[in-house]
């Protein structure tokens, strides 16, 4: 999750932010064209959760010798911070905007929650699963288990997968019959890579290694596996040369914005996604606000793509639809 780590343990949570830059945010008109958002967090409620001014953060240096904070990033204030959600209330606000702004949603987690999302919005909500949960054991579903929630449960991605986490490469050996079962079940993939670690990897995410975010790092699995749809979850950010290579030689692999539109300044954001496009792969770039806890998220991040001037009315909509469309094989629609 870039921008953020979810850290659980034995009875507390932590979230590191990382915001940058401001955007204007969009309202939905009357009749919102559909949009597809590749990248939510079904979860429960995590305690402590303060309001953020997304794209409104910079990185600070720090001194080891002091008490640190469990991130690092300094959240300079702003007009309209967002809300967390209320108590108890996360996925009925994440679903009724999703409803009010036409968007349909791959919503991970474990699959109990996941279920209960799909029950609530079955219109609105494709299933994710991965096969490490998240938790600091990191404990494995079976492969049995993975099957039957791939070919009778109705989940139709598998993901997050956050081996970055654990300092593991996608192409490890270790996970390989995982993503062996993907292939076979022709389910597509959701890897984090690239950025990770809050300011404080060596802290609070020891086993955490940014080299294991590296989008070069999947070749090896590709190379094993070359029917695997990919979807690089962040875009492999801020590796972007690496994640140009990588595009021009798999064109079944797509890169997703989550996390990252909402979590560097806003000069930034727009700069990565633009080289994305300028360099050919505008129809490989796939719209996500890697939702966690804050609802107005996806509104906002809506809006720096709906703003985005160096973007035309073709692509927004390939970014905010048609793309993901075609990964997860749902049925296009003409641009408005």
């Amino acid at each position: 999750m870039t921008g953020f780590a979810i850290l659980l343990s034995a009875g507390s949570v932590l979230i590191a932010l990382g915001m940058t830059g401001n955007a204007v945010a969009q309202n939905a008109p009357a009749d919102p064209p559909p949009i597809i958002d590749v990248h939510v967090h079904a979860i429960g409620d995590l305690p402590g959760i303060v309001p953020i001014c997304p794209n409104a953060s910079h990185f600070l240096a720090s001194d080891p010798s002091t008490k640190e904070a469990p991130f690092g990033w300094s959240q300079e204030p702003c007009s309209a911070p967002l809300q967390p959600a209320q108590t108890g209330a996360y996925m009925k606000e994440v679903l009724d905007e999703m409803t009010r702004l036409n968007v349909r949603a791959v919503v991970f987690g474990d699959p109990a929650t996941v279920t209960r999302w799909k029950q609530a919005a079955p219109d609105r909500v494709i299933p994710g699963t991965s096969f490490a949960a998240a938790t600091p054991d990191r404990k494995r579903l079976s492969e049995d288990e993975l099957r039957r929630l791939f070919t009778a449960g109705g989940f139709k991605v598998m993901g997050e997968i956050g081996l970055q986490y654990e300092g593991l490469s996608p192409s490890d050996p270790s996970v390989d019959r995982y993503f062996a079962l993907a292939e076979s079940l022709d389910i597509p993939v959701a890897i984090h890579m690239g950025t990770g670690g809050s300011g404080r990897a060596n802290i609070a995410s020891p086993k955490f290694r940014g080299s294991m975010g590296d989008p070069l790092l999947l070749e090896g699995l590709l190379a094993r596996h070359p029917k695997l749809r990919v979807q690089v979850m962040h875009a492999g950010y801020p590796m972007i040369n690496n994640m140009l290579t990588l595009l021009q030689a798999n064109s079944h692999v797509y890169v997703d914005i989550a996390g990252l539109i909402w979590s560097y300044p806003l000069k930034e954001v727009n700069r990565y996604i633009a080289r994305l496009v300028d360099a050919g792969f505008e129809d490989r770039v796939m719209f996500g606000t890697d939702e966690l806890i804050w609802p107005g998220l996806m509104r906002y991040s809506i809006g720096i793509i709906q703003n985005a001037d160096y973007l035309s009315s073709e692509q927004k909509r390939d970014i905010l639809y048609n793309n993901a469309a075609r990964f997860l094989r749902l049925p296009p629609v003409k641009a408005q």
